[in-house]
């Protein structure tokens, strides 16, 4: 088991900056993502609206971003990355789409580091908390991209290009009328098969069962995607974060989640 990234004997991770669905009106709270929450945003083009928890970056975040989002952040735009020129290096490329607070990032870099690793997240808190563990821990191997990774995965990412990608806890938008807005469908599968290399893997975790079931019926759909039966070219181990073992404690089971892309 990856253990996770600790300071001064604390886990460091924070709350989940995720939307907050438990309101029928969502509202957005903080004022740096509001702008970007209206309709067609590149940000948020799947969620049109949101209550983010934390709005504001503490000194140390603001301090961390300050430094480190120049190195080795973007926003989410229309341009093909060269990742071999972002990372200065040519390694095997996983993204990890929902990235939270980094705990996991920052870990799973840590024990892979020749692997090059994208990050992949909205909220800029949670941004700024993995800056702070991408700094303090010396990480040369993240990168980080603030926007909706159906955008990233479309225009930033080629096609077959990508060793694997990991999805850990996304979103289950509970609600029927709002399942809509839920990552993990046969269209996002999809395009995540498309930008697989052959052999390839695509990595899901999720504590909410009944989405873990239209995960699983939707992956099992995608022609180009099958119950990894190789090597894996990297770990399916993860740090428990903060977050996982609050699932834990309630009862929430853990689904686990593997495909690999079909080899020629």
């Amino acid at each position: 088991m990856i253990t996770p990234i600790r300071d001064n004997g604390r886990v460091n991770d924070a709350d989940q900056d995720t939307p907050d669905t438990s309101n029928d009106d969502l509202e957005t709270s903080a004022a740096d993502d509001s702008a970007g929450a209206s309709k067609g945003s590149r940000l948020y083009p799947r969620v049109t609206s949101f209550r983010s928890r934390r709005g504001s970056l503490t000194e140390p975040q603001q301090g961390a971003w300050d430094r480190m989002w120049p190195k080795i952040g973007r926003d989410v735009g229309d341009d093909l990355i060269d990742t071999t020129a972002w990372f200065e290096r040519d390694a095997p490329l996983i993204v990890e789409i929902g990235s939270g607070t980094g705990t996991a990032t920052a870990a799973m870099a840590k024990a892979e580091p020749h692997v090059n690793l994208i990050a992949v997240e909205v909220y800029r808190p949670g941004l700024a908390q993995l800056l702070q563990l991408v700094e303090r821990n010396e990480l040369t191997n993240v990168r980080v991209l603030r926007g909706d990774a159906v955008e990233v995965l479309e225009h930033m990412v080629a096609p077959e290009s990508l060793t694997g990608v990991r999805v850990f806890f996304p979103d289950p938008w509970p609600k029927a009328r709002h399942h809509k807005r839920r990552l993990l469908q046969g269209p996002t599968f999809a395009l995540i098969a498309s930008r697989l290399k052959p052999g390839g893997v695509l990595h899901v975790a999720t504590d909410h069962a009944e989405y873990a079931e239209a995960i699983r019926e939707a992956g099992d759909a995608e022609p180009l995607l099958t119950e990894l039966d190789w090597e894996s070219p990297m770990t399916h181990e993860r740090p428990v974060t903060k977050f996982e073992d609050k699932a834990h404690k309630v009862g929430s089971t853990i689904t686990e989640l593997i495909w690999g892309k079909i080899k020629p």
